[in-house]
């Protein structure tokens, strides 16, 4: 059994940063940055800023100090050096999460098992993605002026952070679905999408069969950052293999840029969940059940080289919302 069903595990408080390219697109984001380099020298370091604004800021508004009890995340560096060098000195015990696209769902529900089991009281789920530091260790430095693939996708820019407490709020976590590792021997970096897909269609199977729903418990139903082509693959995955047809489905990264943005088929990276879900989701009020699949392609640079096949993984959570936020 990899589900698990929560009593009172709440979303207590939340922030998002978003990048220049994303402020350009469809959504309207709590805080935005203008360019890459956020007033830094280095892009490394721009990206801790935009987790550090998001950290300081959650901190700040809820008198928190050192009263988190922990902080659960990563990001798309190596080493998750991004989240690592947050956190320096903040005395704050931390859990280092990797599922690449999929880390922010995956420390929600770390910290929501924490919280169910009342090992803790609070905790904070962080994460980061920065479109020219993911592009440079995954694919090619941007200012290669490398031809992208019609199907790739592009790292979106952005950090984000949530609070998760037991205090009663209007946004409840109600259940979770841990991924397992799904590879079906693709080897093209640039093909995330269908990298992604098979995983996508394992987990939500899975999540609906342990807690015994059909599609239409849900009022929507979003994968994380399968791109349009990747998105498509799962729909017709989920119908072939499942029966499934969803009518309430969307892919988050998809609908994030306007088509004259030229991003090929949408954004990718572990913010990409949380953007959405913090700056959309939750200001629509016909959103009362939500269902994320957080999408992860566990590519490794030296595996590919290898001439590896690139595995992924996909963890579920489901959100319920009694209040709307505008």
């Amino acid at each position: 059994m990899s589900s698990f069903k929560y009593d009172n595990v709440y979303i207590k408080d939340y922030e998002t940063i978003a990048g220049p390219e994303e402020k350009k697109g469809n959504l309207t984001y709590q805080n935005t940055i203008d360019d890459y380099y956020f007033g830094e020298e280095r892009i490394e370091d721009a990206e801790i800023k935009m987790q550090n604004i998001c950290l300081t800021n959650i901190t700040k508004r809820n008198k928190l100090n050192n009263k988190i009890d922990v902080i659960v995340g990563g990001d798309l560096l190596n080493q998750i050096s991004i989240t690592s060098y947050n956190l320096v000195n903040r005395n704050i015990p931390f859990l280092g999460m990797y599922n690449a696209c999929a880390t922010f769902n995956e420390s929600l529900l770390t910290i929501a098992n924490m919280l169910d089991k009342d090992l803790i009281k609070n905790g904070v789920a962080i994460t980061s993605s920065h479109s020219l530091n993911a592009e440079r260790q995954y694919r090619f430095p941007v200012e290669y002026g490398s031809p992208k693939k019609a199907y790739t996708t592009v790292t979106s820019t952005g950090a984000a952070c949530c609070l998760l407490t037991k205090e009663k709020t209007d946004i409840k976590i109600e259940s979770s679905t841990i991924g397992t590792v799904v590879d079906y021997g693709i080897k093209d970096a640039s093909n995330m999408g269908a990298v992604m897909a098979p995983s996508a269609a394992h987990t939500l199977h899975n999540h609906l069969k342990e807690l015994k729903r059909d599609l239409n418990y849900y009022d929507v139903i979003v994968t994380g950052d399968l791109g349009k082509y990747g998105s498509n693959l799962f729909l017709k995955l989920i119908e072939e293999e499942y029966n499934y047809i969803p009518k309430n489905y969307f892919d988050a990264s998809s609908i994030m840029y306007k088509e004259n943005q030229k991003m090929f088929q949408g954004g990718s990276g572990p913010v990409v969940v949380p953007l959405v879900l913090f700056n959309k989701l939750l200001k629509e009020k016909s959103n009362k059940k939500i269902l994320i699949l957080a999408t992860g392609a566990l590519h490794s640079p030296l595996m590919v080289n290898l001439k590896k096949s690139i595995p992924a993984i996909t963890h579920a959570i489901s959100i319920e919302v009694t209040l709307w936020y505008i």
